[in-house]
């Protein structure tokens, strides 16, 4: 019972996490699911839901259909969505249920492909992972689906990749000057923008979900990519001062107080995804118990309100509020993360 959880929640899921990922690229996103997966999505994990359609459907799975794998229709209901909505593409992600009774999502996504002439693929989910996993998947696809290799290069032009509302609702990206952002992967965007991917000439990651998405167009089109804030290339010491949360958003915010006050903060990473993204001194911890534990000697605490809950009494919490681990809970606190001032200050 390690990674159990008695008092805090879950993370976001990764079928949320896909979902938010490719929320605002003009794909028809299907849910393989009864039902279950897609309304916690809606009424908990996406901002955009009353402000922005997006054409997000369920199959509506019952047991019959689950027992005897009736993929025709769950093809035929998909095609004839389809020819009714016109997306750019199909993206379908499965949950527990076709997980455990091995459909065939590869075979169904050329079948789709074959009759509506509209690109379509798999994300691998099954929801039993978090939130990083779901929309790392979905980039990954996307990238190896969509992306062709550019005829040209947008001189300094820059992708960010791994902007989803369940990290960075609040956050304004500062484009460094002399730097042209070319698409943001995938918040505040559009399918045009990220399509002309290829044309830039550096990729930065802004949290884990982005990460294999540059890998893969580091190998495919050549293209390098760096970290939010080069964050690993500031020096930090091991010490009883701790953030928790994501490894990539909680490495940037620990380099920049490292850099405006010299404190030293470590790393607690709670999210899946965390290979090549920890320091030394940093360390994951999936599991009430391992957090509780790594947290149990600290003097000072960054992270989502709800972490204060298996804190120690005695040590100094900061608020930084994670849209992924308490929702709405704290929505209005979320600050921009590129503004350090508006949520930490030393005496």
């Amino acid at each position: 019972m390690k990674k159990a959880y008695k008092i805090l929640p879950v993370y976001t899921g990764d079928v949320s996490g896909f979902a938010s990922a490719l929320y605002e690229l003009g794909g028809m996103l299907v849910i393989h699911d009864p039902s279950g997966c897609n309304s916690t999505y809606n009424t908990h994990d996406e901002v955009r839901w009353y402000k922005q359609e997006a054409l997000i459907y369920i199959s509506g799975l019952n047991d019959i259909d689950a027992i005897t794998g009736n993929d025709g229709k769950f093809t035929a209901d998909i095609v004839r969505a389809a020819e009714e909505m016109k997306p750019k593409f199909i993206a379908l992600a499965n949950s527990p249920l076709p997980y455990l009774n091995g459909t065939d999502f590869k075979g169904i996504s050329k079948i789709v492909e074959d009759r509506t002439g509209l690109p379509c693929f798999y994300v691998q989910t099954n929801a039993m992972h978090d939130y990083t996993k779901g929309a790392s998947e979905a980039f990954l696809a996307f990238a190896k689906k969509m992306l062709k290799p550019a005829d040209r290069k947008i001189e300094g032009g820059i992708n960010i990749l791994g902007s989803t509302p369940l990290d960075h609702v609040n956050t304004g990206f500062v484009i460094p000057e002399g730097k042209t952002l070319v698409s943001n992967w995938a918040y505040k965007t559009s399918l045009e923008d990220v399509m002309k991917a290829t044309q830039a000439e550096l990729n930065i990651v802004v949290s884990s979900t982005g990460l294999a998405a540059a890998e893969y167009m580091k190998k495919e089109f050549g293209m390098p990519y760096g970290l939010m804030g080069s964050y690993l290339d500031v020096k930090r010491e091991e010490s009883h001062n701790y953030i928790v949360g994501e490894p990539v958003i909680s490495g940037y915010v620990a380099s920049q107080i490292k850099k405006k006050y010299g404190t030293d903060l470590n790393v607690i990473a709670t999210t899946e995804i965390t290979d090549g993204l920890l320091a030394d001194c940093d360390r994951k911890c999936h599991g009430e118990d391992e957090i509780r534990q790594a947290l149990s000697d600290a003097d000072m605490i960054i992270g989502d309100p709800l972490f204060e809950l298996i804190a120690p009494k005695n040590a100094k919490f900061v608020r930084l509020p994670h849209f992924a681990m308490s929702g709405r809970l704290y929505r209005k606190e979320i600050p921009d993360l590129m503004r350090l001032e508006d949520y930490y200050n030393e005496p």
